[in-house]
């Protein structure tokens, strides 16, 4: 489970060594290529050397709470050590440092770890940034589209009286993205069999879950699951009416939303929507008052575990005011 343990609260709050490093003698950075910037995970790791052995490391982060442990895991493990020393360190130290990572979250310890070697590569050659290598993916491009044949079945279906056509694209693209990943849709949206059979009634009343078997595919890895914490952060967000009433669809998006957040990656894509702004839609027609709470424009998965990790009394950030930041552009862009 994607949770944070509170071994990893305190490294991502350990923020001793991050921030920048003015006259560093090697620079190693990880996702802030062209046109990378502000749209992927990144890091930057400088080195400040006495002789060979790095007297000061400092990071600076873009991610989430396990990768901002892992920097700051690894950057202890650096500082103090001579390059050949620093050359050793690998993911299982840092995620050993971490006391584990889940393992969805192990790519996290590579990439500062990536960017960490980078530094040590730049420190021992032109002192020029040196850019690390990290798995290509194709971490833009819609996971589902129109052509997909679960989509184009469910939305071909016969509409019911009353459902939104946008609602109707969002719960396709959801159970589209899940069919592909296991034999059990519900579950990798986090809902139970009996609200799998509830929203298929509302959307797609001509569609049941038996239709939803042969677009399945058996689950290579076991499923994250979905953050606990989280899914009660979002069911606080609910709306009600007077008598108390809460939209059901609200509660499959606070459900899906928390678990689909369990995933590495952009979490439009994990939801297999069509563009990010798709995603800030939907929490604006049914989590009204979270679209509300996010008045600054925050990217949302990092706005969601920012709110989480401010509840436990930590803080993801390492900037305590997000005007004076210079990464402002990281965390706060156009969904779209």
């Amino acid at each position: 489970m994607s949770t944070y343990t509170d071994t990893i609260r305190r490294w991502a709050a350990d923020d001793r060594r991050a921030g920048p490093l003015a006259d560093a003698d090697g620079t190693g950075e990880v996702g802030l290529g062209a046109g990378e910037a502000g749209t992927r995970l990144a890091v930057r790791f400088a080195l400040r050397l006495r002789g060979d052995r790095a007297e000061t490391v400092r990071y600076q982060v873009f991610g989430c709470g396990f990768t901002i442990a892992a920097c700051a895991a690894a950057a202890e493990l650096a500082e103090g050590h001579t390059l050949a020393e620093i050359a050793v360190i690998a993911p299982p130290s840092v995620a050993a440092a971490l006391g584990g990572l889940p393992a969805e979250r192990g790519y996290c310890a590579d990439l500062a770890v990536a960017a960490l070697q980078a530094a040590v590569e730049s420190a021992g050659s032109s002192r020029r940034p040196v850019v690390g290598a990290l798995a290509a993916d194709d971490d833009h491009a819609p996971r589902v589209t129109a052509a997909a044949p679960l989509y184009r079945l469910l939305t071909d279906s016969p509409a019911p009286p009353g459902a939104p056509a946008v609602d109707r694209h969002l719960f396709a693209c959801l159970l589209t993205v899940a069919a592909g990943e296991t034999d059990d849709p519900g579950a990798a949206l986090g809902l139970n069999d009996a609200e799998l059979a509830d929203l298929l009634h509302l959307y797609f009343p001509a569609v049941t879950a038996a239709t939803l078997r042969p677009f399945c595919r058996p689950a290579v890895d076991p499923l994250p699951q979905g953050n606990v914490d989280l899914l009660q952060l979002l069911l606080g967000y609910l709306p009600c009416d007077a008598d108390g009433w809460q939209p059901v669809p609200s509660l499959w998006l606070a459900r899906t939303l928390a678990c689909r957040a369990a995933r590495p990656g952009h979490l439009w894509r994990s939801m297999g929507l069509f563009a990010r702004a798709e995603l800030t839609a939907a929490i604006h027609r049914h989590l009204p008052a979270l679209a509300a709470a996010n008045s600054r424009g925050m990217r949302w998965k990092r706005f969601l575990f920012k709110q989480l990790c401010e509840q436990a009394g930590g803080s993801l950030c390492q900037t305590p005011d997000c005007g004076a930041c210079s990464d402002y552009p990281l965390c706060f862009g156009e969904e779209a």
